[in-house]
């Protein structure tokens, strides 16, 4: 009977994060959240669970007659915590820019035209 083999230990064995974040740190980021918020802020901390740190943060309103489309106005939030389970996405804002949808067809257009 050979001897039994040793466990392995949890709290030895790093974890490995996912995501580099450290190059946003101190920088504005929007983050995506499960259910359709949206919030921008700047990066103070995060962890290897994606937990965010953002301060200045602003959340932007939803539509209150249509709940899948965001306003152009914002809420201030201050210095939030943003849990990273219900993280979606996250994006710097540097660069970001709203293009027209390319799929979307005019309404006097038909299909297969």
């Amino acid at each position: 009977v050979s001897p039994p083999r040793p466990v392995p230990r949890m709290a030895s064995q790093k974890k490995a994060i996912v995501l580099d974040m450290s190059k946003y740190v101190d920088k504005s980021v929007r983050v995506k959240f499960m259910g359709g918020r949206e919030v921008v802020g700047v990066l103070k901390g995060y962890d290897a669970l994606l937990n965010l740190v953002l301060d200045e943060a602003h959340e932007y309103l939803k539509d209150p007659t249509d709940a899948y489309r965001l306003l152009d106005e914002t809420r201030p939030m201050g210095l939030m915590v943003c849990r990273g389970t219900s993280i979606m996405l996250v994006c710097p804002t540097d660069g970001l820019e709203e293009i027209a949808n390319p799929f979307l067809q005019e309404e006097g257009e038909e299909e297969g035209q």
